[in-house]
């Protein structure tokens, strides 16, 4: 049995206090939607907020179990498409962010990556890298781990950004443009 990924706290990217703008219902019946992304394993999340409870676009709001002082219920996962524009604009900061926040995550991987099958390697599926890269960077963590971004980038010769790769890749995750998840819903 597979086991459900749970978040602890999610970022806001929008929150819409009267529902969605296409929902016909009348006003009153209409209920206010919070979209987030979670903090650990960056899923989109549809939240309700708690009566009269004010939230702030980017804010850190608690979705664990337990007491929640801002969030009634989690309605689900929710699809990139469903995204408002605030909240598609939102996103790619709020990506940013979160990478900067666990860059040391990330940095792990370059370190710890493994072969996806016979012919295919994880570090491939990042943005900007082909075989010679991938090649390169294999090479360069028989020497010890990667420390940081910047050493990844003094080792490896010639790589793209590793950071900007990281945040591509997320963000191709949520969109859902690849069937491997290296990084969202892990």
């Amino acid at each position: 049995m597979m086991k459900t990924l749970r978040e602890e706290k999610a970022i806001v990217l929008d929150f819409l206090p009267n529902g969605y703008p296409f929902d016909s219902r009348p006003i009153h019946k209409k209920t206010p939607i919070i979209q987030a992304i979670g903090k650990d394993h960056f899923i989109l999340l549809e939240l309700i907020p708690k009566k009269d409870a004010v939230v702030n676009v980017q804010e850190v709001v608690y979705i664990g179990e337990g007491k929640r002082d801002k969030i009634h219920h989690i309605l689900g996962r929710m699809p990139f498409d469903k995204l408002t524009q605030t909240g598609k604009g939102e996103l790619e900061f709020v990506i940013k962010e979160m990478v900067n926040e666990n860059r040391q995550r990330f940095v792990d991987f370059f370190t710890n990556s493994g072969p996806i099958n016979t012919r295919r390697h994880q570090i491939e599926l990042l943005p900007g890298i082909g075989k010679k890269h991938m090649w390169e960077i294999l090479e360069a963590r028989k020497d010890g781990s990667f420390k940081s971004f910047e050493d990844v980038k003094k080792r490896v010769k010639l790589i793209p950004d590793p950071e900007t790769m990281i945040i591509k890749r997320l963000l191709m995750e949520i969109r859902e443009e690849d069937k491997y998840r290296l990084f969202v819903g892990t």
